[in-house]
């Protein structure tokens, strides 16, 4: 009936999960990842379909850093302004009609000013019109599987069908991250001139929280105030993704009590190098008696401090590995589970290849399988 109808969208200041119980934010909808493991330290309608309105620009930024790491746009190369950018409203850069202007500039009015203005100068240097780059937009949405996410425009200006969610965002927040490192510290950089005009980046983490060096705000009366935030303290980084909040005052409160959580109670534990040797399985009709199982890259995983104890891992493979096997071969799975922290099934590796014996060696080995069994 219609009560059930309203318990489907809780109101705000209904807990986010975690991991360690329910974690009360003021946000609408939620989302803390730890940016290396990818686990998920708190959510909240983090899959709620949402009008993400300024952070939307993250998208517009992906694809312009992307297509200067291909050599299809240069830092020094000028756009130039149209009616339809410089007659853009809500925040801006600035731009002067009929200005030629550099796509670092346009980069920094975007990401330090906010300025929907450098959006749109992009959006039509790119694509031409801002319709064909939004179209642009949903392609490389797909392509980073974001499955939540239609774009109509290159600033977020408020449209009904221009929606992304939480987890889209943290999403793409990690790939600007992990992909544009070359790029990626404009984020913090904390103000910008332009047109005899300084502004301070929106940002309310940067200087405020310990490691915090991006990424951007939004508001709009749909959305209310959101906010997609990162901070890194020592090999740690995490992703904040909040939005829904009724001031600026809250927005910053908010994302900073998350992260400061997720720092303190969780910690990223390495259970085995890339390097490490997890198990010497034995192997049938091979030229080497075992073959060593590894990671592959160093198997890290996200935990509450103190359950550290509590976690308990299993390792499955079907032995003997019959031969021949290839390095880098799928082999097993290393199976982790502990209080409070979801089941998580790791894949193990062949460390090394290992050939077939040839015929005549493979006798004895084969009598010794029927002997001894």
């Amino acid at each position: 009936g219609p009560a059930r109808a309203g318990a489907a969208a809780p109101p705000p200041g209904t807990p986010a999960s975690t991991p360690l119980g329910p974690l009360d934010t003021q946000a609408k909808q939620a989302l803390l990842i730890d940016a290396d493991t990818g686990a998920v330290l708190a959510e909240k309608n983090a899959d709620e379909r949402m009008h993400p309105s300024s952070m939307s620009k993250l998208m517009t930024v992906y694809v312009v850093f992307d297509l200067l790491k291909q050599g299809r746009l240069r830092m020094d190369q000028t756009l130039t302004v149209s009616e339809k950018a410089w007659r853009m409203g809500g925040s801006k850069m600035f731009v002067e009609l009929g200005s030629q202007i550099s796509v670092n500039d346009l980069l920094h009015g975007v990401i330090v000013q906010s300025g929907n203005d450098a959006c749109v100068v992009l959006a039509e240097g790119v694509s031409g019109s801002e319709t064909q780059f939004a179209e642009l937009l949903n392609e490389y949405g797909k392509r980073l599987g974001l499955k939540d996410s239609t774009f109509r425009n290159a600033t977020g200006w408020p449209d009904p069908e221009h929606l992304m969610t939480c987890r889209d965002l943290a999403s793409l927040s990690r790939h600007i991250i992990n992909d544009f490192p070359e790029y990626y510290g404009i984020f913090n950089v904390r103000s910008f001139q332009w047109h005899g005009i300084t502004q301070e980046n929106r940002d309310p983490l940067l200087g405020r929280v310990a490691g915090a060096d991006g990424l951007k705000t939004g508001h709009t009366e749909d959305g209310g105030y959101g906010l997609a935030g990162t901070a890194k303290r020592g090999e740690r980084r995490l992703i904040a993704v909040l939005n829904g909040m009724t001031s600026m005052r809250m927005r910053a409160e908010e994302s900073e009590r998350m992260l400061e959580w997720g720092f303190r109670e969780f910690e990223n534990v390495v259970l085995f190098r890339a390097s490490d040797t997890v198990e010497q399985a034995p192997v049938y009709l091979g030229d080497r008696p075992t073959v060593p199982l590894v990671g592959g890259r160093d198997l890290v995983m996200t935990l509450p401090r103190q359950w550290r104890r509590n976690l308990a891992v299993k390792l499955r493979y079907d032995g003997p590995v019959p031969a021949p096997i290839a390095k880098g071969q799928e082999i097993g799975q290393l199976e982790v589970s502990g209080q409070g922290v979801p089941p998580m099934t790791l894949p193990l590796y062949a460390g090394a290849d290992v050939a077939k014996l040839g015929v005549l060696s493979r006798i004895p080995a084969v009598i010794g399988r029927w002997v001894s069994g």
